[in-house]
């Protein structure tokens, strides 16, 4: 093993050996999970919300994770702390980590339950948003850009802020828009600038009750919400853009897709269905090192794992090949249970 790490630094690779990373992925509590295989080092990088039980660092930020083979893991650190001052106080959701213009940004989701606002019914609104920070190494440490302002307008309620850059080369910020706020949640794409600060007004994709598999949430205030969580873009082998994106299904959260008729962020989008159910969902797209097209998604909601799946690109469309049951040893099937299996507690 001394032999190996010795060989891979001298090669100029720095992935984390077995006996360095002691926690296996059945070890990880990861809401929204974001994982970035680091060509440089051999490195995949697992980001999530810091939990200070882990990190021993009690801020509100972002932790990462290393690995050299998603299946062994180093203790992770913080890479983003919420600076004193900011309007935002709480949150680090769904953060995500883009290489644009030869630097590191970080997205993630920040709030602050006092900065209220106007609201339609009783259900109390407030300031929360996707949050951009900038860093040299993919490791951090990250610091905001933009004085800390979120790109998307102050009264928008948002979340789960992705980057997409379109054929033209220019970039775009999809997100969700919050079913707390609109009733029936939305995916939305704002322009941004090179600088990643808005260059104009955002447009709405669709609906969540554009997908007949969305099940609405009845809330305490007397109303339906209909969720938007975690959209991601991917451009397939034969140039279709698809979107990851999730909601509440029958039988729990729904890891789903979409794909644009035009293969443009103008869409119209047409809905494909879900591609893993049962509980399972907010999941992005990379690549192994070995080529492969992996999915990795959090399951269950509560107390979720980290959960990974090799991924079909079938030009039109995502397919799930096989759950990677070795990187945790847990076999989780990807559709809802049969009808016939569930008094028997499937």
């Amino acid at each position: 093993m001394r032999w190996t790490l010795v060989a891979a630094l001298l090669l100029g690779l720095a992935a984390p050996a077995a006996a360095d990373a002691p926690l296996l992925t059945s070890h990880l509590r990861i809401h929204d999970p974001w994982v970035v295989a680091d060509d440089a080092n051999r490195t995949y990088w697992l980001f999530s919300k810091n939990d200070p039980a882990v990190t021993g660092d009690r801020r509100v930020g972002i932790m990462a994770y290393a690995s050299g083979d998603l299946a062994h893991w180093q203790r992770p650190r913080l890479v983003f702390a919420l600076p004193q001052g900011s309007w935002a106080d709480d949150g680090g959701w769904a953060p995500e980590v883009h290489r644009w213009k030869g630097r590191w940004y970080l997205f993630a989701t920040f709030h602050n339950e006092r900065a209220a606002l106007p609201a339609k019914s009783k259900r109390p609104l407030y300031r929360r948003a996707t949050l951009l920070a900038v860093a040299d190494r993919i490791e951090g440490p990250y610091v905001l850009i933009n004085r800390g302002e979120p790109p998307t307008p102050v009264d928008a309620m948002t979340l789960d802020g992705t980057l997409h850059i379109d054929a033209a080369g220019k970039p775009w910020m999809v997100y969700a828009h919050e079913w707390l706020q609109l009733g029936v949640g939305t995916i939305e794409a704002l322009p941004l600038k090179d600088d990643l600060s808005p260059a104009g007004k955002p447009r709405v994709l669709f609906r969540a009750d554009a997908a007949d598999w969305v099940v609405g949430q009845t809330q305490p205030e007397g109303d339906t919400g209909y969720v938007t969580d975690g959209p991601e873009l991917f451009r397939t082998k034969t140039g279709a853009l698809l979107m990851l994106w999730s909601s509440w299904g029958k039988d729990g959260y729904v890891q789903a897709q979409a794909r644009s008729t035009s293969g443009t962020l103008a869409g119209p989008w047409e809905q494909l269905g879900p591609l893993v159910e049962r509980d399972s969902g907010h999941g992005m797209l990379f690549r192994a090192f070995d080529g492969r097209l992996m999915l990795v998604l959090h399951r269950p909601f509560k107390r979720a794992l980290a959960k990974f799946y090799e991924m079909r690109d079938a030009g039109d469309r995502l397919e799930v090949v096989r759950e990677a049951v070795e990187l945790d040893g847990e076999a989780y099937p990807t559709h809802g249970c049969p009808m016939e299996a569930r008094d028997a507690g499937c």
